[in-house]
């Protein structure tokens, strides 16, 4: 049962880290703010607006996690809900990357 833990946690990890350099990259590469989109100006436009929200959409979401509400608190419920989100998604993008590396390197 260690063993399941200990991976389920280290492809949560694996998520966490591509999302926010996903996020990171996409910043500096557009100049502009990473956002939960599926706008764009094409067809092609949009579906890299939903790639970049599936692969940074962890680290977006603890962002989102973190706002302050009008009175300049941090409202509890949505850190966690925030929280809880990301890691289960962080888990599926691990996932993804993770089956992707192993796929291909044996």
């Amino acid at each position: 049962m260690t063993k399941e833990l200990v991976l389920a946690a280290f492809l949560i990890g694996v998520g966490l880290c591509i999302a926010g350099a996903g996020t990171h990259l996409y910043q500096a590469l557009t100049k502009q703010q990473a956002m939960l989109r599926y706008d764009g100006r094409t067809y092609w436009s949009s579906m890299g607006h939903v790639a970049m929200s599936f692969i940074c959409g962890p680290y977006i979401m603890l962002q989102l996690g973190w706002q302050h509400e009008d009175n300049g608190t941090v409202s509890m419920t949505s850190a966690l809900v925030a929280a809880f989100v990301a890691f289960g998604w962080a888990f599926l993008t691990g996932l993804l990357f993770m089956g992707a590396y192993v796929a291909l390197r044996f």
